[in-house]
C-alpha cells in the first residue's frame, strides 16, 4: 500500500472522500489548506485516481514511502516556463516585432515536433539578430517573474542539504541573475553573441540540449554520490526528458503531453512548492 498526496489551491472534501474509497484507503491526514496525505492507498487504482483528479483539478502522487527531504541530493530545475513564468528568447524577440516566429518554434519544440533541439535555437536566436542588449534586462526586470512557490521550494531544499542546479535551454543573461537572486548552487545555459551592444543572432560554444542538460545531472550525481532516488527534477518541455530520466521524483511542471506521459509526477495545478509535501521535513 502507498501514500496518495493530493494538493489543489482549492481541495474539494467531496472529492477527497470519493478517491479514499477508490483507494480503499485506512485513513486522511491534513497537510495544509491545500494538501492531503490519504494513508494505505492502493496504488492499482491510479489510472482512476487521475480521471477524478482532472476533473476536479487537483494533482496527486502515489508515494511508496515518505523520506526525508534531507535524504535527497540535488534539485535540478528547468528554467523558461518551469521556474519562471515566460520563454525568454519569446520575450526578446518582441522587441523586434518577431516573437510570432519565434513562439511558433519554441512551442513545436518543447512539444517535441523539432527533434533537433539545437537546430530550433540556432533558428531562434537567428531572428534576434540586431536586438540592443538593452532589451533583455528589460525582459528581466518587467516581464520576467518566478513561478509560484519557486522561492519556498529553493529556499527549502538548500535548507535541509540539497542542492541546487538550474539547467536552461535559454541563455546565462537570466540563469546567473537568477542563480544571485535565489542563492543557487549551479546555473548552466546558452550564451548570446554580444557585439556593440547588439546581440548578433548567434550562440557563443556548445549549446545546451537534452543531452547537455542530462550531461549535467549525471556529473553532478557523481560527483556528491546521489542515486536516482535522491534526485528531484523538474522540467515542462522535451527538452528536459533526458535530464527528468536521472531522477525518481520527476516532475511535470504545466508540461507538455510528452512530458506529462514520462514524467513519474505532475503538477497541473498546485504551486512549485508543493513537491515539497511529497517528504518529511523533519524527524
Amino acid at each position: 500500500m502507498s501514500h496518495l498526496i493530493l494538493q489543489s489551491p482549492t481541495l474539494d472534501q467531496a472529492v477527497i472522500e470519493k478517491i479514499a474509497a477508490i483507494v480503499s484507503a485506512d485513513g486522511v491526514q491534513e497537510l495544509g489548506p491545500t494538501a492531503v496525505r490519504i494513508l494505505g492507498a492502493d496504488s492499482n487504482e491510479k489510472p482512476q485516481v487521475a480521471v477524478e483528479c482532472q476533473r476536479a483539478r487537483m494533482d496527486f502522487a502515489f508515494l511508496e514511502q515518505i523520506q526525508l527531504l534531507r535524504e535527497c541530493k540535488i534539485l535540478v530545475m528547468d528554467m523558461d516556463s518551469t521556474l519562471i513564468n515566460i520563454e525568454c528568447i519569446d520575450e526578446i524577440a518582441a522587441a523586434v516585432g518577431r516573437k510570432e516566429q519565434v513562439s511558433a518554434i519554441t512551442e513545436a519544440a518543447m512539444r517535441g515536433e523539432i527533434a533537433d533541439f539545437t537546430e530550433s535555437l540556432i533558428r531562434r536566436v537567428r531572428l534576434l539578430e540586431g536586438v540592443p542588449e538593452s532589451a533583455l534586462m528589460s525582459v528581466y526586470e518587467n516581464r520576467l517573474q518566478l513561478n509560484a512557490g519557486a522561492e519556498n521550494l529553493v529556499a527549502t531544499a538548500k535548507k535541509h542539504g540539497v542542492h541546487t542546479l538550474l539547467v536552461s535551454g535559454g541563455f546565462t543573461f537570466f540563469t546567473e541573475k537568477l542563480k544571485t537572486r535565489l542563492e543557487l548552487n549551479e546555473a548552466h545555459a546558452n550564451t548570446l553573441e554580444v557585439v556593440d551592444g547588439t546581440l548578433t543572432g548567434r550562440v557563443l560554444g556548445d549549446i545546451v540540449d537534452a543531452q547537455a542538460k542530462a550531461g549535467y545531472v549525471t556529473q553532478l550525481a557523481t560527483r556528491l554520490g546521489a542515486a536516482p532516488e535522491q534526485i528531484i527534477a523538474v522540467g515542462d518541455g522535451a527538452n528536459d526528458l533526458k535530464m527528468m530520466e536521472k531522477a525518481k521524483f520527476s516532475v511535470a511542471y504545466r508540461a507538455k503531453p510528452v512530458v506529462q506521459e514520462q514524467a513519474a509526477y505532475a503538477l497541473n495545478h498546485a504551486p512549485l512548492d508543493a513537491i515539497l509535501n511529497w517528504f518529511r521535513l523533519s524527524h
